[in-house]
């Protein structure tokens, strides 16, 4: 886990299915749960998917709201 990557999760939107558009950080546990089981995408969305249900899985979300604030008050913010 690096901040990069941690930096993404509450940047980049989910790109298909039932939560398209959704923040990655904010898609509900059911849905990563779901991926759990029947497997992960390939490459980069899959890996940061698998980051976030461990984070979600762990109750670890909250680790994630000083990024929140920061990606809001970021160049182009406002």
């Amino acid at each position: 886990m690096d901040a990069a990557s941690l930096e993404k999760l509450v940047t980049l939107a989910m790109p298909y299915g039932k939560y398209k558009g959704r923040l990655l950080a904010d898609l509900p546990g059911h849905y990563l749960n779901w991926f759990a089981r029947e497997g992960f995408p390939p490459g980069e969305l899959g890996r940061l998917l698998a980051l976030m249900h461990e984070l979600d899985h762990n109750g670890l979300g909250h680790l994630l709201e000083p990024l929140r604030r920061l990606s809001r008050s970021g160049p182009g913010a406002g």
